[in-house]
């Protein structure tokens, strides 16, 4: 069974929604407009794309990261492993970044079945919504900005469920103030 990581960058708040850009958002490009750059508090984002083995995304984030990742150096990783998004909607995939469509969460739970390493989830808040309250996540990387946003896409749901527990498997603060950490679910 492959595990499942949401990774994000949230605001104290915890606001997910467009970090790094989306004209739709007001606050757009919080996480890079609104403290100071320190390389230090993006290692585990290098991290990710040495151990994960495939990006998983909702149409949404598909649709914004698709123009823009394949031009990246610094997504090398990801552009090289294999993507797919999750959508009822989405007709066909975008040829500059190509991916397999997943049409349930039932699709997704084949996918962790399956042998390989850690699927990771990039923004996607409603997938990461729906994840999460099907019990499909196995650990949160999260960034946590020193910011209040006020509105905006929560990273968790707001659904009805019961306690979910998590343990830390690894935190640090940074001079910047962005603390990193790491909960693996507890099941």
């Amino acid at each position: 069974m492959r595990d499942l990581i949401i990774s994000a960058f949230v605001s104290a708040d915890g606001v997910a929604q467009a970090p790094g850009g989306d004209a739709s958002y007001r606050n757009a490009g919080w996480s890079f407009n609104s403290v100071e750059f320190d390389p230090a508090a993006y290692e585990l984002k290098g991290r990710e794309q040495e151990e994960a083995t495939a990006v998983l995304l909702g149409r949404r984030s598909y649709e914004l990261f698709a123009p823009v990742w394949p031009t990246m150096e610094e997504f090398a990783g990801y552009n090289a492993m294999p993507r797919y998004v999750v959508s009822t909607t989405l007709e066909h995939d975008d040829e500059r970044w190509p991916a397999t469509i997943l049409r349930s969460l039932d699709d997704v739970a084949a996918l962790k079945a399956t042998e390989g390493g850690p699927i990771i989830v990039h923004g996607s808040t409603a997938l990461g919504h729906a994840l999460a309250d099907a019990g499909l996540v196995d650990r949160y990387h999260l960034l946590v900005f020193p910011l209040l946003l006020g509105e905006g896409e929560r990273l968790f749901s707001n659904s009805e469920h019961g306690i979910e527990k998590m343990s830390v498997a690894e935190g640090e603060f940074y001079g910047n103030g962005v603390q990193k950490v790491v909960y693996d679910v507890v099941r």
